[in-house]
């Protein structure tokens, strides 16, 4: 299936990691031209080159989403080369593993200006060329903690919930510009954040690691964590035309672990 993205540039956040790695590799398979952001620059330059290394087309980019005062430089850097951005991946690091109570009132402000302000003001410096255009794709990686709150991930669970109710209400605002904007939710996909989250499971149950990895898996009804690029994949057909009637969704890709419906 050709995905069409030929002609568009991938604004990818947090390429670096596996995630998002793995979303800018399969957009540029695709071929999209990809950015691929990160607060490492190095990770961001592995990304970018093992991109064109496959014959793709990468620019990488040192960017904490975080500082939201470095918007309009970062976004100028871009287009002389690659244009204005047709697709935003809005994909921010987590927090630590926190109960809900108990957090400083300074912890709770420093997470939602990484996670969700900074989104925010990212994503409204996009727009105006999207409409421009008539055409884009904001799509923004939670966790599955919005659907069934995760137990230790107070801080996350809380914070990325914001999101989804920010975007199906700008999903509702931007769909007559030919815009969509969905939100895409990773199960227990084989990244180092989720070995890092079962490496704290175990030690605050005082287990083997491989015994909650087995416990975790024996959860998902495929029987096995999901390749990240299953993950990216599915990002790419959502960034995509042939998606366009696809927004103001949730969309699981989780190997049917979460148990709500």
């Amino acid at each position: 299936m050709d995905l069409q993205l030929g002609d568009k540039t991938a604004l990818v956040f947090g390429a670096g990691g596996g995630l998002g790695g793995a979303i800018a590799r399969s957009l540029a398979a695709e071929g999209a031209r990809v950015v691929a952001a990160d607060i490492d620059g190095a990770t961001a330059k592995a990304t970018a080159d093992a991109i064109v290394a496959q014959g793709g087309r990468a620019l990488a980019l040192t960017w904490d989403i975080g500082d939201i005062t470095v918007i309009g430089r970062k976004l100028a850097e871009i287009e002389p080369d690659f244009g204005t951005v047709d697709i935003l991946v809005n994909n921010t690091g987590g927090p630590p593993p926190t109960p809900a109570s108990g957090q400083s009132p300074a912890d709770w402000s420093k997470y939602f200006d990484m996670m969700v302000r900074s989104v925010i003001a990212v994503t409204d410096a996009v727009l105006p060329a999207m409409r421009r255009k008539a055409w884009g794709r904001i799509i923004t990686s939670t966790s599955s903690g919005v659907v069934a709150p995760i137990p230790n991930l107070g801080i996350s669970n809380s914070l990325r919930l914001a999101l989804v109710g920010w975007s199906k209400t700008l999903a509702r605002e931007i769909g007559r510009d030919g815009i969509t904007a969905n939100v895409v939710l990773p199960g227990r996909i084989a990244t180092g954040r989720i070995v890092f989250l079962d490496e704290q499971k175990a030690r605050r149950e005082n287990r083997p690691v491989a015994d909650v990895t087995a416990e975790s898996t024996a959860s998902i009804p495929v029987g096995r964590y999901g390749d990240p690029k299953e993950y990216g994949d599915t990002v790419a057909f959502l960034a995509s035309p042939r998606a366009s009637y696809i927004t103001g969704s949730v969309i699981r890709i989780d190997g049917g672990l979460i148990n709500s419906i």
